[in-house]
């Protein structure tokens, strides 16, 4: 299950991504004409980024189900991208052929799949000889931040064990390395680079949405579901983020890890 789900108040910060803030390990090897599988490619805007830096190659946008897809399709469309192919399937089991593509990414995606060592072999299995696998994922327990206001602390054990229940791991991006390895690769570049909020425009951004999204997207409703958190809980955690917005000394950082793999 996608912990996060599509609610407005997600999609709020997936349409804030780049590959620019997001990609910066695999820009330095794109190339004109390439072909490219996004997987998990969400609303579109790393797709539609990753599209702009091949042409004339050609991406597949994937996502698991045609509502996931269609939020990719409206962001190509808007910006009149015709290089932008669209696929539903799953990344345990890739419906492409051997070696078809030169390059398959994947922007925090493997935090949320039952077996990610299986999704590694499938990228593996669909890049052509000679051709790049590139990943990266959040790790919530090494996020950090000021002031260290207990609420934040609720939060994040709360998305931990929420995650967690759902199949998922949220401290992927320290196990992307073990992860590569076992599903077989050897030539592999792991790196690792933050996003960081300490701007009075972006405490509020990111602060805000996230009050949002604790108490509207699916994650809220999971909780409550699950007995893991009340809406009291959810209410208290919301004016935390609220809280460390207006905060003039407010900083946060969150940790990725990063992969960029030859099979």
């Amino acid at each position: 299950m996608y912990t996060h789900g599509h609610h407005e108040s997600v999609l709020r910060s997936h349409r804030w991504r780049t590959a620019e803030n997001s990609a910066g390990h695999l820009l330095p090897h794109l190339t004109s004409g390439a072909t490219l599988l996004d997987v998990g490619c969400g609303p579109g805007t790393i797709t539609a980024d990753l599209a702009t830096h091949i042409t004339p190659g050609r991406v597949t946008a994937l996502e698991r189900t045609e509502d996931a897809l269609d939020l990719a399709r409206a962001e190509i469309d808007r910006r009149g991208l015709g290089t932008v192919d669209f696929a539903v399937g799953d990344v345990h089991a890739l419906d492409f052929p051997d070696d078809t593509f030169d390059i398959v990414h994947a922007h925090q995606v493997l935090q949320h799949v039952g077996d990610p060592v299986q999704a590694l072999r499938e990228m593996r299995r669909v890049t052509k000889p000679g051709g790049i696998v590139a990943v990266r994922d959040s790790d919530y327990a090494a996020f950090t931040w000021f002031p260290l206001l207990p609420e934040l602390e609720e939060w994040l054990e709360l998305y931990e064990r929420v995650a967690r229940a759902n199949g998922g791991e949220p401290d992927a991006g320290r196990r992307l390395l073990s992860w590569a390895r076992a599903a077989g690769f050897t030539d592999i570049t792991a790196t690792s680079s933050t996003w960081c909020f300490a701007t009075d425009e972006d405490r509020t951004w990111w602060g805000t949405m996230w009050a949002d999204r604790i108490l509207k997207s699916d994650m809220a409703g999971q909780a409550v579901n699950s007995g893991a958190a009340d809406q009291a809980t959810l209410e208290r955690i919301s004016a935390g983020w609220r809280q460390w917005a207006t905060e003039p000394d407010g900083w946060m950082s969150l940790l990725h890890g990063e992969l960029i793999l030859h099979p």
